[in-house]
């Protein structure tokens, strides 16, 4: 098989899922920092996270649309543009009404991104490269996560602000896939009323409503008990400091990147429903080690378990999504995704703030443990393998 990595058009691909992931990820570890600077509490800091994937949940449906009915790259080059200069505008803040209005705006660039970058795999691929291209990706993707918190992490000992300065990186990458990269496209054909109609139908399908859902409980985790309250329990129990949390981070990305650079692997022996009901098993796992570690590396396991379940669980059910849909529905369905994804990026940091003013730190997990479950549950009793 091919080493997919070094084509040239995968690679402008995850330039796109790097800055899909740099909005939240490289100022996980300056909340603390965040909090002070703009005197916020634990129950409202997870303001300027739903702030930034709000628009996702407005928007994510049209962009799935124009995307399959206008192109790819008309919707992708403006987009980073957009999050370029609004993230870019995050740098200036001095209060907290003008950070969330910022990061609205700048999400409203971001959110076509995650998207786009699953779709253009599914355009460009096909059968195991497929599989093995949303492997890539998802590694990719999970540097990110990696090297931004950690980034991030650095960027914040000079000022709660200085993480912002980031998304700048998204105006060459823009100016790049503009002029060179080379994607197919989707062939607008029959009434906007019959394309409606194939991609609900599509989305209808048991198996297409069970991964939905798995999108839903997978980024309630990450933005619940993960991204959101991670970085305070750290910070709160055991006074760890912007650069440390980020390292933490690290930790967990790293094994992601591990995962899911084996996903092809890993698919053509076990098959994909067992490793989504693997996965499960390891977020249950970090659910019930992170809030019981009594001290700060006995958190590991528990971040090395998420991490792992990251990289066996986001890749496939991408996968799976994309090779349901044809092209001329891809946008939108992806897109559908796209939005259950923003909604639970959103309302997991609120929710579990809730939990957390209800019952502390402990029930946050809880409820994290309980979306394992739900998990395990939908891979074991509802989905089929697309391979």
């Amino acid at each position: 098989m091919r080493r997919l990595y070094l084509d040239r058009d995968l690679q402008y691909v995850f330039g796109v899922t790097l800055m899909a992931v740099l909005g939240v990820s490289s100022i996980i570890p300056a909340l603390p920092d965040i909090m002070r600077g703009l005197d916020l509490g634990p129950v409202q800091i997870g303001l300027v996270i739903s702030a930034f994937t709000l628009p996702g949940v407005l928007f994510s449906p049209v962009v799935g649309i124009l995307a399959d009915r206008a192109g790819r790259k008309v919707i992708l080059v403006p987009s980073l543009f957009v999050f370029a200069g609004f993230g870019f505008a995050c740098f200036f803040a001095r209060t907290v009404e003008q950070l969330l209005v910022l990061r609205f705006l700048q999400g409203m660039g971001a959110a076509p991104l995650g998207v786009l970058y699953s779709t253009m795999i599914g355009d460009l691929y096909s059968g195991p490269e497929r599989g093995q291209a949303m492997g890539y990706n998802a590694s990719v993707l999970a540097m990110g996560t990696a090297g931004y918190p950690a980034l991030g992490g650095f960027l914040a000992l000079l000022g709660w602000n200085y993480p912002f300065l980031l998304p700048l990186l998204a105006i060459p990458l823009g100016l790049a896939i503009l002029c060179c990269m080379d994607t197919p496209e989707p062939k607008k054909s029959g009434s906007l009323k019959d394309y409606f109609h194939d991609a609900l139908a599509l989305m209808m399908t048991r198996q297409a409503l069970s991964l939905f859902a798995t999108t839903l409980l997978t980024f309630v985790i990450l933005y619940g008990p993960v991204v959101t309250y991670l970085p305070v329990l750290l910070n709160h129990r055991f006074a760890a400091s912007p650069a440390t949390i980020g390292m933490v981070f690290l930790v967990a990305s790293g094994f992601t990147g591990v995962a899911s650079f084996q996903l092809g692997h890993l698919t053509r022996r076990f098959g994909q429903r067992s490793l989504l009901s693997t996965a499960a098993v390891f977020y249950a796992l970090a659910m019930l080690l992170i809030p019981h570690a009594p001290t700060l590396w006995l958190t590991v396991p528990g971040v090395i378990c998420f991490g792992v379940a990251q990289g066996l669980n986001i890749p496939t059910i991408m996968t799976m999504l994309t090779t349901i849909a044809p092209m001329e529905q891809r946008g939108a369905f992806m897109a559908a995704n796209g939005l259950l994804l923003r909604l639970a990026q959103t309302v997991a940091p609120m929710l579990m703030g809730g939990l957390y003013a209800l019952a502390g730190m402990e029930a946050v997990y809880l409820g994290g443990l309980v979306a394992a479950g739900t998990i395990f549950f939908l891979a074991l009793f509802f989905v089929s393998n697309t391979e």
